[in-house]
């Protein structure tokens, strides 16, 4: 039985991920702030890095010798603004998709089985060329984005500042995945770009008309708009997607580590300019060391 550890596995469809991983003779160690009941679900709180210390260390004392295979980096969130900040002082859509899930890699690197696959989920809005309606990221400076307040040019405008928040971290998380296939070769690293994803718990934060369409575009009344549009995506198509790429039902072609979902189909593409600058990868992963309290 292969194992597995997930984040973002209770909601949206990283539950459908969650749930095909399990059917598939896995055992599936689940980090989320409530129990799932068909999971193995250990107490994980994104916003505290204590918390992902202690769920790092609980995972590894219950596994003991027995390896992990894989690890699949789903959770996240995206706020109204990027004035909140978490226990440890950090600006929260930072924290919580990139800072948290960084320190929770570092901490279970060495329980991972030598060819274990590792899966962080990004977004298209970190590209320009996605022509998304997101304010696109200035820079992966994760000083900046950790301390926003420090940015000398933060957008004043607040839902301008919480979305440079959101596509910055996703960018994060494409140049995590470059870093990380350079320093340790032998894993398997992507970045999963499920598109444009109605109906789940992503929007839960942001202003009530917004939550009431990107709820209402989750069920099938949104088939009209995901028709025309390549980057919307179903959760079921985005939930499979993921779990395929998990149980390599589809893999990379060479050189490539970006999936992107377009029209339900997994195409491997180039991401943003930035998100291939190497220098830029292994600056963030010191950086981000340095703010979680680990070596480079």
């Amino acid at each position: 039985m292969t194992t597995m550890v997930m984040t973002g596995g209770t909601s949206g469809f990283g539950m459908i991920t969650a749930q095909r991983l399990k059917g598939g003779n896995a055992r599936v160690i689940l980090g989320a702030r409530r129990p799932e009941s068909a999971l193995d679900t250990f107490p994980l709180e994104l916003t505290e890095l204590d918390s992902v210390r202690g769920f790092a260390a609980a995972v590894r004392a219950e596994l003991g010798d027995t390896p992990i295979d894989a690890l699949v980096l789903n959770a996240g969130l995206i706020s109204p603004d990027a004035d909140s900040r978490t226990a440890d002082g950090f600006e929260t859509t930072f924290a919580v998709n990139h800072l948290a899930h960084y320190l929770l890699l570092r901490l279970l690197l060495p329980a991972l089985a030598q060819d274990a696959i590792v899966t962080l989920t990004t977004s298209g809005t970190h590209d320009p060329a996605t022509k998304a309606s997101l304010v696109t990221p200035r820079h992966a400076d994760a000083e900046l984005l950790a301390h926003p307040d420090r940015d000398p040019d933060r957008n004043p405008k607040a839902s301008k500042a919480g979305q440079h928040a959101y596509t910055a971290s996703k960018l994060c998380a494409v140049l995590t995945v470059r870093a990380l296939t350079e320093r340790h070769p032998q894993l398997t690293a992507l970045a999963y770009d499920p598109g444009q994803v109605f109906g789940t718990g992503l929007a839960k934060d942001l202003a009530l008309p917004l939550r009431i369409a990107w709820t209402v575009l989750g069920t099938p009344a949104g088939w009209p708009v995901r028709r025309f549009s390549p980057t919307l995506n179903t959760r079921t198509a985005a939930g499979n997607t993921l779990a395929d790429l998990v149980f390599r039902l589809q893999t990379a072609p060479d050189g490539h580590t970006y999936a992107a979902l377009r029209r339900g189909e997994l195409a491997w593409i180039d991401p943003s300019v930035p998100a291939r600058d190497d220098k830029l990868a292994q600056t963030l992963w010191a950086d981000s060391a340095r703010l979680v309290g680990l070596p480079d």
